[in-house]
């Protein structure tokens, strides 16, 4: 019999970013994604046994906070190159695959100038590390628009006039295409058929489904045997718990309550565990609800002690925890500007 109970884990703000980072955070996974993704030749080009993890906080530090962009490096095989390239390797014998989670429900017009910008920093990086020639950059979005991903993926489609509009323009400006891996568009027997472990497939399809409940439940039994199968690894009850907590969180509760229900009938076992994630939705929305409700108090009166908040302060307001809407509260008691209000601690 497999055991429900499991240490309580808060829920988090960033649901897509959570998910995508358990199931997919682990090498072995990340590997499997990318080889059933990636051309033939350059699957075969890579010893998927040296994929490393590497830190990607260094992006973009205004993003910290953001889990879901995962950056990895991996050997080249030296017999898959051409003569001439391996004949003049110079150490540029590791290739930096870098997977981004496009988090927004829509696709992402400006995404190719961004990834410039993403891949930039990488080098810039690396470079400082590691002397003689950039290594190689595979960049990578999956997505999970619901609509499917509209935007372009080549950056010189993003130029007007294009830059073949000139004879000759297009070979100087900088041109690159990311590989974009289509949730929106791939079928239940697509996503069954990925050589993925058990849970990065849940993981696809909640992305893919959480957000449209009647197609989540719809196919949901589709899924029954996925879910029993990451039942029965080590940590499956985590991964089941982390799939049922985006659920819970993307779908809404009365969503959540339907799903519930289906999924109950057809995994008794984990039935206390769908019920947990039901109670800790409810204390999160009762939680939220009263930090609203403090924060709107509050503004007003600062406006009725300081006047109009600057977009500074309005953001701060907004954003700032319990504890330091508590902090806040102390301070307008005494505090002679906006300033002192919110003043580091």
């Amino acid at each position: 019999m497999i055991e429900a109970s499991r240490p309580r884990s808060p829920m988090t703000a960033k649901p897509h970013d959570a998910l995508f980072k358990a199931a997919f955070e682990q090498p072995q996974h990340s590997a499997d994604l990318f080889r059933s993704i990636l051309p033939a030749p350059v699957t075969a080009a890579i010893v998927w046994e040296t994929l490393t993890a590497e830190p990607a906080s260094f992006i973009d530090p205004e993003l910290a906070d953001r889990h879901g962009d995962l950056l990895f490096s991996a050997q080249l095989t030296p017999a898959q190159l051409t003569p001439a390239l391996g004949e003049q390797q110079t150490g540029n014998d590791r290739v930096l695959l870098y997977l981004l989670l496009e988090h927004q429900s829509s696709t992402d017009y400006d995404m190719p100038r961004r990834m410039l910008v993403y891949l930039v920093r990488i080098w810039e990086r690396d470079h400082k590390e590691h002397a003689g020639p950039l290594r190689l950059i595979i960049p990578m979005v999956i997505s999970h628009a619901p609509e499917g991903w509209t935007a372009p993926v080549s950056f010189h489609a993003l130029f007007g006039p294009p830059p073949n509009s000139v004879p000759g323009l297009a070979a100087l400006i900088p041109s690159f295409s990311i590989l974009i891996e289509d949730l929106a568009h791939l079928s239940n027997e697509d996503l069954l058929q990925r050589s993925l472990a058990a849970f990065p497939k849940l993981a696809l399809w909640a992305l893919r489904d959480a957000r449209d409940a009647a197609r989540l439940l719809q196919n949901l039994e589709v899924w029954a045997t996925a879910f029993q199968d990451a039942l029965q690894t080590p940590s499956g009850m985590e991964a089941v718990a982390q799939l049922l907590r985006y659920v819970a969180l993307v779908a809404g509760e009365l969503h959540f309550t339907e799903f519930r229900a289906k999924i109950a009938s057809q995994l008794p076992e984990i039935e206390e565990l769908t019920m947990t994630m039901a109670e800790e939705l409810r204390q999160e929305g009762r939680a939220e609800g009263r930090a609203e409700g403090r924060a709107e108090v509050l503004e007003k009166q600062l406006r009725l002690k300081f006047g109009e908040l600057s977009e500074e302060h309005a953001a701060r307001l907004q954003a700032a925890t319990d504890a330091q809407l508590a902090l806040y509260v102390e301070r307008i008691l005494t505090a002679e500007s906006l300033a002192a209000v919110f003043t580091a601690d």
